[in-house]
């Protein structure tokens, strides 16, 4: 019997509140229609005002549950969030290789919207040395754009060398979001290793925006195990993250989830 889903693994951190982590990407999952799995990292305290608690669970329990899926289920994309400590960066990496997962989006999580630390500063080159050369593509906004490519990003032409720094360390391809800019539209830049792509949405005023991150780079991975290639790909999961925070919702007193099913009828 032919398979009729796609296939896609978030290998991410627990969002108590729901609004981030692993539930946005499998939230994300279910409204473009793939079939969504989960590797676990770590457990947070988090709520719409920010992170309270974080326990990263054994780099062999991960591993554990990144076999089972691959063994069984298969995988035909994946993406990483919140990889806190360079054990689980080592192990992950080991595994990622080990089951040849090609179609990898890697968001290089570094801090929760409020500001908390979610990335240990030891494990930074980790991440560099042994995620990014596995990525197909890599997500940063523009502060992790600044870490990784040790330089200040302050203006648009900046942000270009900056994904070409980016490129560098391995990723085929470099997703600089443009969200923490002052633009008046919100402009993602695309780097294919050779050429820019822009992605312009309007930008959309409200603080409503937990989870951006995480939606967009499991949407982005979602469409890629649909078929898409990575420029069509990264313009449909932007489309799809700016109509989520378009319709998003007040909720708690902080900064408010995403409308993650706003497409669906």
């Amino acid at each position: 019997m032919a398979r009729l889903i796609p296939r896609v693994l978030t290998i991410a951190d627990s969002d108590s509140s729901g609004g981030a982590g692993l539930q946005a990407d499998l939230k994300t999952f279910t409204a473009l229609k793939v079939y969504g799995m989960s590797v676990v990292t770590s457990v947070t305290a988090q709520n719409t005002q920010g992170v309270s608690a974080v326990f990263d669970l054994p780099a062999d329990m991960a591993a554990r549950q990144l076999a089972a899926v691959v063994e069984d289920i298969g995988v035909d994309a994946a993406k990483t969030g919140m990889l806190s400590n360079a054990g689980i960066i080592e192990t992950m990496a080991a595994e990622i290789r080990r089951f040849r997962v090609r179609k990898l989006v890697v968001d290089p999580v570094m801090r929760a919207k409020g500001g908390d630390p979610l990335l240990r500063s030891d494990a930074q080159g980790a991440l560099v040395r042994r995620i990014l050369p596995l990525a197909l593509v890599v997500t940063p906004n523009i502060p992790e754009a600044e870490v990784l490519a040790g330089r200040r990003v302050s203006n648009f032409a900046q942000r270009k060398e900056a994904a070409k720094r980016i490129a560098d360390l391995g990723p085929r391809f470099v997703l600089v979001k443009g969200g923490h800019a002052s633009e008046p539209a919100c402009r993602d830049l695309l780097f294919d290793g050779r050429g820019f792509h822009i992605l312009e949405s309007p930008r959309i005023r409200t603080k409503n925006t937990h989870g951006t991150g995480c939606t967009l780079s499991a949407a982005l991975a979602a469409y890629l195990a649909l078929g898409f290639g990575v420029p069509e790909a990264a313009q449909k999961a932007k489309e799809y993250v700016t109509g989520a925070i378009r319709r998003s919702f007040s909720l708690g007193r902080g900064h408010g989830p995403l409308n993650h099913f706003w497409s669906l009828p």
